[in-house]
């Protein structure tokens, strides 16, 4: 479909379809609600595989208002002015004025493919509220003369459905049912929505639908929504059906039949942008128990944490791994292929000298620091992980050491005290490579560069956990979870700007802008259930002006 040509299939369809029930709309004319996705699921057929929704609540949007710097804001006020300007020079249609008076919501779904159907077609239904009939009727009226499409008319169920050809060759059909000016390039599947609304099941009925299209995962001042109401289904339509689709494995397709539903939800509040997804699996398919992190290990960094990501049982990982492998020749070639490297160069068993040990809770992070070999980047990476087997552990790090020796002949590897810690560094000619030691009997830790070992082994004048930005980041965040991913845009910010500028690719004033109305990325998975797993984001935004 011709990018130029896109805003007009909307337009179009408002043109036929309103001139079509002139009469109803001018009886009708009283300006109507905004939709929701649950009363725009009402017209879906409940066979849909998926739904989107886009709300036009300007109250809800307009939040987004209290964030971001003067500067980012202008130049949000100026993209989104050339958009408009561009649509107008490509439609005649401003999106202010025709669209916005009368358009309250959108919703797009994805249906099986009718038996009959065109394999270029989408079979998509879109779903567009209607909050205005009368500005609805104007709009139509006034650009229904400009002739931009040919029109067929004809009847279904006493519906009035136009069959539209756009001057590019783009075909579909629209009617209005109720509130709602219903779109589908499929006419059987523009068929199934009258017939929807004419009293068949709908998708608003269907089993579990009607409180996940309700709560919207449970987030806030909701702008957008996504539904996933069979995963497994809605996979095989866009891609396994595909003349060119990929082969996947046996072990694969028996993963996808364990996601039953799937709801993500976009708010906005006070901290900034959320994101709410949860995922219905099946419990009889539940192998794995996970125990939440209790966020030990991330005390142990310190606040010039830049990025971090912490979980619990990577041993658990692995073995799910090893057990999905055995269904699967290519995942079990990556598993044989991840033994013999290590088997290879250091000389021990991946099952039990590395992952074996990996039990207890763990965090993997970026540290700022501008002293000894990290000087040039400007960070390093340390990561912190408690085990129950110790004596294992210590075992293979003394193999690793050994092996080092062997390959890299120029390092010496020596011990230190740092705090009345003792650890083991590497060292070349220009300093500390990497350094490790034992915080207690069951919690390791591995630095790179020795700045780093005494930030982790010393004692932090203000630990990760405490520092305001990591509060206000993951503060909102689901606690107790499985582990954190925490990015500080703040701190990010600078050490990315001069690497691009280092790599001869710096950021666009107006990238380096919008960046920096971030004030970080928080993420926490959880499980409020045991058949129920359920993600959570939070863009955090900095306050307007700042």
């Amino acid at each position: 479909m011709s990018k130029t040509r896109k805003p007009l299939l909307l337009a179009a369809a408002a043109v036929v379809a309103a001139g079509s029930v002139a009469a109803y709309l001018y009886l009708k004319g009283i300006p109507g609600k905004l939709a929701t996705p649950i009363d725009s699921a009402k017209v879906v057929p409940d066979e849909a595989l998926m739904t989107a929704f886009i709300s036009a609540d300007s109250q809800k949007w307009s939040k987004l208002q209290q964030f971001g710097s003067k500067e980012a804001q202008l130049i949000i006020a100026e993209r989104l002015q050339n958009f408009q300007a561009q649509m107008r020079a490509d439609t005649n249609i401003d999106l202010e004025k025709d669209l916005q008076s009368w358009v309250g919501g959108v919703m797009f779904a994805v249906l099986p493919a009718p038996a009959e159907a065109s394999a270029s077609e989408p079979n998509l239904l879109i779903v567009v509220g209607i909050k205005n009939k009368l500005k609805a009727l104007e709009f139509a009226t006034r650009l229904k003369v400009q002739k931009q499409a040919t029109v067929e008319e004809n009847q279904y169920k006493g519906i009035s459905v136009s069959n539209i050809k756009e001057q590019n060759g783009t075909s579909y059909s629209t009617a209005v049912l109720g509130d709602y000016l219903v779109l589908a390039f499929q006419t059987k599947l523009l068929e199934a929505a009258i017939d929807t609304f004419k009293g068949e099941p709908s998708l608003a009925s269907a089993a579990g639908a009607t409180e996940a299209l309700a709560k919207s995962a449970g987030v806030g001042n909701p702008i957008a929504q996504v539904y996933v109401r069979d995963y497994a289904g809605l996979v095989r339509e866009l891609l396994l059906k595909r003349a060119d689709a990929p082969k996947v494995p046996v072990a694969t397709l028996k993963q996808l039949d364990r996601v039953k539903s799937a709801v993500m939800g976009v708010g906005i509040d006070g901290d900034g942008l959320r994101l709410k997804a949860l995922a219905q699996l099946d419990s009889q398919a539940i192998k794995r128990q996970f125990q939440p992190a209790t966020g030990k290990v991330v005390a142990q960094f310190p606040a010039e944490t830049v990025a971090l990501v912490s979980g619990y049982g990577i041993n658990q990982y692995w073995s799910e791994l090893v057990s999905q492998s055995k269904d699967s020749p290519e995942l079990q070639k990556s598993v044989q292929q991840i033994r013999q490297s290590v088997k290879q160069a250091v000389k021990i068993d991946a099952d039990k000298e590395i992952f074996g040990w990996m039990d207890g809770e763990f965090a993997l992070g970026a540290i700022s620091s501008g002293e000894g070999m990290l000087a040039q980047v400007g960070f390093g990476g340390a990561l912190v992980i408690e085990t129950s087997d110790s004596k294992t552990a210590e075992s293979t790090l003394q193999k690793v050491d050994a092996a080092a020796k062997r390959a890299i002949p120029f390092i010496a590897i020596e011990p230190r005290k740092v705090n009345n810690i003792e650890v083991r560094e590497w060292k070349s000619p220009q300093g500390v490579m990497l350094g490790r030691g034992w915080l207690n009997k069951n919690t390791l830790f591995v630095a790179l560069g020795g700045p780093l070992v005494d930030a982790i082994a010393g004692t932090a004048k203000v630990p990760l956990n405490s520092s305001p930005n990591f509060k206000a980041i993951t503060g909102s965040l689901p606690n107790p979870n499985q582990g954190y991913f925490y990015l500080d845009m703040e701190k990010t910010l600078p050490v990315a700007i001069q690497l691009s500028v280092a790599a001869g690719t710096p950021f666009a004033p107006d990238v380096s802008a919008l960046l920096n109305s971030i004030r970080g990325v928080g993420i926490a998975a959880s499980l409020p259930d045991e058949s129920t797993r359920q993600l959570e984001m939070l863009f955090s935004l900095k306050a307007e002006g700042k």
